[in-house]
């Protein structure tokens, strides 16, 4: 059942923006104190605590089985107060950078693996590079290797794609699942952030 607890929720806003995403066990919290309520995907309809509770769950549905009930796993919430659209800002760290680049070397543009790729500096820091969004990439061992303390350039070695800040979208925050069911409720650019973990 903690699997189940940890899984992800899309969170929308009052006016039904995307606006973040969270556990269902944080969820169910949110929906228990009405400070959201439950989208069915099928249909957009919602569901108070009790509404969500009196609901049978369909076969073959992921459930939370308690002593006295089966529980639906809720998918997308609405938050009942809260009409903002946040403006976050991506943390710099090695996670975020492999999920920027999708796992891929920013120069042969091959995906060996996480465990054979490099965080490279484009302007090596003997030359003054920063470890910055705008100045990291990642690059395979080799790729790195043959590049050493020398620009793209010097080496003669184009990137791929220019490395570039990402702007934070609910899907960055998902943790590698996507819910098909949250493709009713963002557009085809939400979904373009690489999720593997």
């Amino acid at each position: 059942m903690t699997a189940v607890l940890e899984r992800p929720t899309l969170v929308l806003n009052r006016n039904w923006q995307p606006v973040g995403v969270a556990s269902v066990a944080r969820t169910l919290v949110k929906v228990w104190n009405d400070h959201a309520v439950i989208v069915d995907p099928a249909d957009y309809e919602t569901y108070s605590w009790d509404d969500w509770t009196a609901l049978a769950p369909a076969e073959g549905e992921k459930v939370i089985r308690t002593q006295k009930l089966e529980l639906r796993v809720p998918e997308v919430v609405i938050m009942t107060r809260y009409d903002k659209v946040p403006s976050y800002v991506v943390t710099f760290s090695r996670r975020n950078l492999f999920k920027r680049d999708g796992y891929m070397c920013q120069y042969c543009q091959r995906r060996p693996g996480s465990e054979e790729l490099t965080i490279d500096h484009v302007l090596p820091r003997s030359q003054g590079g920063v470890s910055s969004w705008e100045n990291c990439v990642l690059a395979c061992v080799k790729c790195n290797s043959r590049k050493a303390d020398r620009t793209p350039d010097q080496a003669q070695m184009p990137l791929a794609k220019e490395p570039f800040r990402p702007s934070w979208q609910p899907m960055f925050a998902a943790r590698g699942v996507r819910i098909d069911s949250w493709t009713r409720f963002m557009s085809e650019a939400w979904w373009n952030v690489e999720l593997e973990e």
